[in-house]
């Protein structure tokens, strides 16, 4: 080969960059078009003390109703349904429900004294009379009410 049609070293290495991020936009592209709403997958450790903007309920509405689509997918045999927590507002004249599990975020809804309600998790949030759990409710609308105003019926609701 003579030198004249040997590559240079400079066009080597740009071909050799230009392949490769084709290949990372290649296999990034049918993972960004798959899921327009990407699941934040972390360890326990992480869930203990989550970010206020991870706790709206719109978006824990939106996780849970991917798993489950994924599960009814990938289900093999039926499953024994999850538990379900129902709990009974106890503020009068009726609790303000809330898009984040604290004080300053926005109202979207209330619920009436003596309401049953059912309960998907609980969170820590902001303090209410000496208590700083929060619960997602899922009555028609994904919403966070304080636990000081929701009696539990049956067991405590699991951790979101």
């Amino acid at each position: 080969m003579s030198p004249l049609s040997r590559p240079s070293r400079f066009r080597r290495i740009g071909l050799c960059v230009a392949t490769g991020a084709l290949a990372a936009v290649t296999a990034a592209a049918p993972a960004l078009a798959a899921d327009p709403h990407p699941v934040d997958h972390r360890g326990e450790a992480a869930a203990s003390a989550p970010a206020s903007d991870e706790l709206s309920a719109s978006a824990l509405q939106r996780e849970h109703e991917a798993r489950q689509e994924a599960q009814t997918q990938n289900q093999a045999k039926p499953q024994a349904p999850k538990k379900t927590y129902k709990g009974r507002v106890i503020a009068k004249p009726y609790l303000l429900l809330r898009d984040k599990p604290t004080r300053s975020s926005r109202v979207v809804g209330s619920v009436k004294y003596g309401t049953v309600v059912k309960i998907f998790c609980k969170t820590t949030g902001d303090n209410v009379d000496g208590n700083n759990r929060w619960y997602l409710l899922t009555d028609g609308t994904w919403a966070w009410g304080s636990a000081r105003y929701i009696e539990n019926i049956g067991a405590a609701p699991r951790f979101c």
